[in-house]
């Protein structure tokens, strides 16, 4: 018999949620602050990346975020504030920095994509949402200098050996795979297990389908408190109403931290801004790329393409800092020369907020306080990537049923001092 089932939050993760839960015959009700039209998995690349073997926390990117700390501009920056969670945060994230941990991380990291990316062509082929973009070209990594073409291979033979389809592109391979448009680089490392996705497409689709199967969805309402009982949720209380679930569903986010202390638990989180420019009009690019000393992306999408990047910790904020999406801009014209970003393109930027863990990895899994209580959050740049695999993994893990993955990796309390 299926339960009746609140969901926090209606990003990628949320929905996905709610896909996988009503599939098993639960009632199930999506609760968001806003109209989910806008936020991260609105403005990221669309990457269904297996490739990303390496998580955020790993060597050298604390010094990276002190040697950046004071340019605003830069892909990585971490503003310097007072702030004890922060602090703490970045304490953890630079304990989760070491080589062992990176590489623990990495086979765990490839499993769930690989996981999410055929859950995806799932849906797709289930017909539910209609025809969306859902395209295996792979993923360029496009570099200038040989420092780039190293890192790259060192990342690139990790992934082979875990048996992803990577081969290298000299510049003349490059240009045979990309006939329309000029592009300054040397060559590629081509990840051809990557696709990608139009999530502006995706998302409305997936709103549309899960009202039609009788999914709850409760836009611009706010979740003010919990109440608790019997070591349970007993009551989720919102702006504009009162529910009492079965089971609640934390996927709120960048949103998910303040949210979790209501219930005295401590989720180590902090919001990684990310910013895209869409050109609507033909560009010539047809490959999804990475733009490696630019550190940002590049996705041909549904009637546009999205120039997207920069990891941004200043807090939850929808401030849009001129500098960073000017960065983006300038990134994109050093690698594709012949290509002219316009001014109402630049003014037209969106930001969305990245929910980002000390360690780089996902937050899925049972609370130990809360015996109804269900973490889906903390996926930094990998959420859209892995919103189909925490959907499916919510939903074996409320139904009790062994999952498709071992999720110890993920497990929301995990600590981070070790």
């Amino acid at each position: 018999m299926g339960k009746n089932i609140v969901i926090i939050g209606g990003g990628i993760v949320g929905l996905c949620s709610a896909y996988f839960l009503k599939k098993e015959g639960h009632e199930v009700t999506v609760i968001d602050k806003s109209d989910i039209t806008s936020g991260a998995s609105f403005v990221n690349a669309g990457y269904l990346t297996p490739s990303h073997v390496i998580p955020l926390a790993s060597p050298g990117m604390i010094a990276q975020g002190i040697k950046m700390m004071f340019n605003s501009a830069s892909p990585f920056y971490m503003k310097p504030r007072l702030d004890w969670d922060f602090m703490k945060w970045s304490w953890y994230f630079h304990k989760s920095s070491t080589k062992q941990k990176v590489e623990r991380a990495i086979p765990v990291i490839k499993d769930i994509n690989i996981i999410s990316r055929e859950l995806y062509a799932d849906i797709k082929a289930s017909g539910d949402l209609g025809n969306f973009q859902l395209e295996r070209k792979g993923l360029l990594m496009l570099y200038k200098t040989e420092a780039s073409y190293e890192h790259e291979m060192e990342v690139a033979k990790k992934a082979s050996f875990l048996g992803l389809e990577v081969s290298e592109l000299n510049k003349n391979e490059l240009d045979k795979i990309e006939p329309n448009i000029q592009i300054d680089a040397k060559g590629a490392i081509h990840y051809e297990c990557d696709g990608h996705t139009t999530p502006t497409e995706f998302m409305p689709k997936m709103v549309d389908y899960l009202k039609r199967v009788g999914v709850l969805i409760k836009t611009n309402e706010a979740v003010l408190d919990m109440d608790v009982a019997n070591g349970k949720i007993s009551k989720v209380i919102t702006d504009k109403n009162s529910y009492q679930p079965e089971a609640v569903v934390m996927a709120a986010g960048s949103w998910s931290g303040e949210l979790a202390k209501k219930l005295n638990i401590k989720l180590s989180l902090q919001a990684g801004k990310g910013y895209r420019i869409n050109l609507e009009r033909d560009t010539g690019i047809g490959m999804p790329a990475i733009l490696m000393e630019a550190k940002m992306a590049v996705t041909p999408m549904e009637g546009f393409t999205r120039f997207a990047g920069t990891m941004e910790f200043t807090g939850i904020n929808d401030v849009v800092r001129k500098e960073r999406v000017m960065a983006i801009a300038n990134g994109a014209k050093t690698f594709y020369p012949d290509l002219e970003i316009k001014q109402e393109e630049i003014n037209s930027a969106k930001t969305g907020m990245r929910p980002v863990s000390p360690d780089g990895m996902p937050y899925i899994g049972k609370s130990k306080d809360y015996h109804n209580l269900v973490f889906a959050t903390g996926h930094a740049m990998m959420g859209w990537s892995l919103g189909p695999a925490t959907g499916k993994l919510v939903s074996e893990i409320i139904d009790d049923k062994e999952t498709t993955m071992c999720i110890d990796a993920f497990r929301p309390e995990r600590s981070f001092n070790r």
